[in-house]
């Protein structure tokens, strides 16, 4: 089991508090991840949930029990952290059984525990290397193997591909996405990359400034968000934003579309001038000046459009998003 709730938990530092009371349900097996801006708390909250962090206030409860004042190893909690924390002088088999040793499990128990780890992760033909010999990606698997051989209750990551460059970010996001699929454990993997949120959760938590904004899936995230700050934060290129006149043709303070909501033609709704046109294969990023300042436009890769081409661009209208004056959708 790896059920984890939050009942009004609270921090501060000092005066300041970083996260206001939150409610959180957290199921057993799912793949939840904690997204928002530097500094919105998502790393904090991961680190009370661990318990390397005491909670000003509220109450933290794993299957049922109240864990809020144990120790982290009470916890049955896994943590893999940014940084691989590698043994650099020991073997990756002597790494991976590092906490079973500590724990004085038999050998033969952490022999076999190591072995399936390993083939787990695609690490058997690596146990006898030392994490000098190794890849940035396959040193993160070597922490993740670490954190399997406990057989937590729940894994939490604390944003682990940052240190990996853009090829090995992907094959790792598969391989965690995998890795869930296969053993079926909670994990909780906290990260500021909404591309990772959408592609690897079951639930997105979206915070700022300590606030949860929104839970749910990334498709009812994408299609629903409840306000601005989250319609502005879930998708790729990012929504566009529009006020003044052109929103209250909506009845609305400002509306949102997505970029891969607008089509572009020689006749349409607004018109302007290409100021960069990205032309990726698959798709084409189009950056255009309006009146309405610069609208990004996601469109066909064979697009043949250039700097300084005039184009015409209609939004969908049933994609429009509607937002009031408080930042709230309509």
């Amino acid at each position: 089991m790896g059920q984890i709730e939050l009942k009004g938990v609270t921090k501060r530092f000092g005066d300041a508090e970083v996260i206001p009371p939150l409610d959180l349900q957290i199921n057993d097996g799912e793949f939840v991840v904690f997204v928002g801006p530097s500094g919105c708390g998502k790393s904090t909250l991961l680190r009370l949930i661990a318990g390397l962090e005491d909670v000003s206030g509220g109450e933290i409860q794993i299957d049922g029990r109240n864990a809020t004042a144990e120790r982290p190893a009470q916890r049955g909690l896994a943590m893999v952290f940014q940084s691989y924390a590698l043994y650099p002088h020991m073997s990756v088999r002597k790494n991976i059984a590092f906490p079973l040793k500590m724990a004085k499990m038999s050998q033969r128990e952490i022999d076999a525990k190591v072995d399936n780890a390993a083939k787990v992760l695609n690490l058997s033909s690596y146990l006898d290397r030392r994490p000098g010999q190794l890849s940035g990606g396959q040193r993160q698997r070597v922490a993740i193997g670490r954190a399997i051989v406990r057989s937590p209750k729940a894994f939490l990551f604390d944003e682990p591909l940052s240190n990996l460059d853009a090829a090995l970010r992907v094959n790792m996001r598969l391989e965690i996405s995998e890795l869930h699929n296969t053993l079926k454990t909670t994990m909780i993997y906290v990260t500021h990359d909404q591309v990772e949120a959408m592609t690897m959760a079951d639930k997105i938590v979206v915070l700022q400034a300590g606030r949860i904004e929104q839970v749910g899936s990334p498709l009812d995230l994408y299609r629903h968000p409840k306000n601005r700050f989250v319609a502005g934060f879930i998708g790729s290129p990012k929504m566009n934003f529009i006020g003044g006149a052109e929103a209250a043709k909506y009845d609305a303070h400002e509306i949102g579309i997505r970029p891969e909501h607008i089509d572009v033609g020689t006749t349409g709704a607004w018109q302007g001038r290409v100021t960069v046109s990205e032309h990726l294969g698959s798709d084409t990023y189009l950056h255009v000046q309006t009146d309405y300042g610069i609208i990004n436009v996601r469109a066909d890769g064979e697009v043949a459009l250039h700097h300084g081409d005039t184009v015409w661009l209609t939004p969908n209208a049933a994609c429009i998003h509607r937002f009031d004056q408080s930042g709230n959708t309509l």
